[in-house]
């Protein structure tokens, strides 16, 4: 009898249908960044009693909007782009456990079932979503120049209902592409037990970090930030703006090849 192959369902004797390929995978992409300031209190209340506060500006969050196209080594899927290219959109927070400060992932929603598998694995909340951001390109008068008064433009959806939308209007070179995103993450992997009643038959605390950085010019500017709630997601209700502080666009690319385990929480 053949074995069973795969890194993730379902698993077939050649591995071919796995939902997601193995490590290590590889991203290309552009993210549009928008950070502001919300409610202390709100940011406290999505964070597990095991986390704490972040000591410095503890309300800062981070809409991070991502246009990416990813493989696995060899690139096979680059040639079949409905396997590598997805968008998606995710909210960003900082907390503190034992004394180090990390960025952590609380919302997100992505637009393809292998990113969702892949979040899933690496502790991000990924829901599916409608995500779309204006492309930078640099021919034809379509798209924006990465210049000085270029507006780019981001917008959210889940299930037909309009999350959030944002306009950057880009200012200059800058020598960041903001502070809420920049630490490595920190994330919750959970699975509830299949018997009712039973709590989590995972419960890690994992932290992980991109490797082989290859990272554009950031560039900032001024941003108009508008969320909106809906019956099946609160994202203006559990981040309301109270303050914006600038938004940011950077190429970036990076590989994931495996986090840490930090404290396994069911011992």
């Amino acid at each position: 009898m053949s074995a069973l192959n795969g890194f993730f369902p379902p698993l077939t004797p050649s591995g071919a249908s796995a939902l997601v390929p193995n490590m290590p995978w590889h991203y290309s992409g552009a993210l549009l960044t928008v950070e502001y300031r919300t409610d202390v209190d709100k940011v406290r209340a999505m964070l597990p009693p095991e986390l704490d506060l972040a000591p410095e500006d503890p309300g800062a969050v981070a809409l991070i909007w991502a246009d990416w196209q990813s493989c696995s080594d060899g690139g096979a899927e680059l040639l079949d782009p409905t396997r590598s290219q997805y968008l998606e959109a995710f909210v960003v927070v900082r907390c503190s456990y034992q004394g180090t400060t990390y960025s952590r992932c609380a919302l997100i929603w992505v637009t393809t079932d292998f990113a969702i598998a892949r979040g899933w694995f690496q502790g991000y909340p990924k829901k599916l979503g409608r995500v779309a951001m204006t492309r930078v390109m640099n021919h034809g008068k379509a798209a924006p120049r990465v210049a000085p008064g270029a507006k780019l433009g981001a917008t959210l959806a889940a299930y037909d209902h309009r999350l959030a939308s944002a306009i950057v209007t880009l200012r200059e070179p800058s020598e960041t592409n903001g502070f809420v995103n920049s630490l490595p993450m920190l994330h919750h992997r959970l699975m509830p037990s299949i018997e009712r009643g039973n709590g989590y038959s995972l419960n890690e605390l994992v932290t992980m970090g991109g490797v082989d950085a290859d990272l554009g010019q950031p560039w900032v500017g001024d941003v108009d930030l508008q969320l909106a709630d809906s019956p099946w997601d609160e994202l203006a209700t559990l981040f309301p703006v109270r303050e914006t502080i600038a938004g940011y666009y950077r190429e970036v690319g990076v590989t994931f090849n495996g986090g840490r385990l930090v404290a396994d929480l069911n011992d």
